[in-house]
């Protein structure tokens, strides 16, 4: 199966650089090894699984392209400022960031602690300011684009549909990515004179193994369906294409905007036969 994906690339990410946190699994994995399809070359973050970054990295290589595993706990500043320089230091410079890390640590409203709140808020929200800070800098030092790009560098914030949606029993997740919509958004108001591109990933569901009891029977697949007007749950691969073209000057007047990719769940499909 590799080969054949290599032999359909089209190197649209040929000679960039991309760093993705949480990438040794999920929809981080699949946008790194999508993004390693086009040629680009991969800084595969982890902070738990070592030997799964290492599987990626060694699958990414396969492809021809380079890759390193870095841990980092992205919700820790320190830690994310050395990830960036070992990055730069083996790879030369960063051009992409795929902000994908995320937790969930979910319960009723009056039972949540103060430390489950403050921990899905400190990596789906605060993590992702400290990397986009650090990937920022970065390309307002080098300034110079790539061969091949339009851009200075490009960032991909990996939302959710509950960025819009609320989500009874998960009020830390769903504030921490509704806070995530407005600072891309601010972000990418402020730097868009300084050629970075900054643009979200809303996805539904998507079968990974963080939501794995949701579909991993056919009843509980079943009952998720229900809220898919698409009609089927979707995969890794489905947030992988749509990374790299927004990674990919394909869509260079893209600035500033969530991509929501989720078979439709977006449409509230209860109220399809008239609520």
């Amino acid at each position: 199966m590799a080969a054949d994906t290599n032999l359909t690339a089209v190197g649209r990410l040929k000679n960039q650089v991309v760093l993705i946190t949480g990438a040794s699994s999920g929809i981080g994995r699949g946008i790194a090894l999508a993004m390693a399809d086009e040629g680009a070359d991969v800084v595969v973050n982890f902070i738990g699984d070592e030997k799964s970054a290492h599987e990626v990295v060694d699958e990414i290589r396969g492809k021809g392209v380079r890759a390193i595993a870095v841990k980092a706990d992205v919700s820790i500043e320190d830690q994310v400022r050395k990830m960036f320089d070992e990055a730069c230091r083996e790879l030369g410079t960063i051009h992409i960031l795929v902000n994908n890390a995320g937790i969930q640590k979910d319960a009723p409203f009056h039972e949540m602690t103060l430390a489950d709140w403050q921990k899905v808020i400190d990596v789906n929200l605060t993590g992702a300011f400290l990397c986009a800070r650090e990937a920022v800098r970065e390309f307002r030092k080098r300034k110079n684009v790539p061969e091949g790009s339009y851009t200075a560098g490009k960032i991909i914030f990996i939302s959710s549909v509950h960025e819009t949606i609320p989500w009874s029993g998960h009020a830390n997740y769903a504030a921490a990515k509704g806070g995530l919509q407005l600072m891309m958004k601010s972000l990418a108001q402020e730097v868009a004179a300084n050629k970075i591109r900054v643009n979200s990933i809303a996805p539904g569901a998507i079968k990974t193994p963080i939501n794995r009891s949701d579909w991993e029977t056919p009843e509980a697949e079943n009952e998720l369906l229900k809220l898919i007007p698409w009609g089927r749950v979707g995969e890794t691969r489905d947030i992988g294409s749509v990374a790299v073209w927004l990674a990919s000057d394909e869509s260079d007047y893209i600035h500033g905007t969530t991509l929501v990719v989720d078979g439709g769940m977006m449409l509230y499909p209860g109220f399809a036969e008239g609520g």
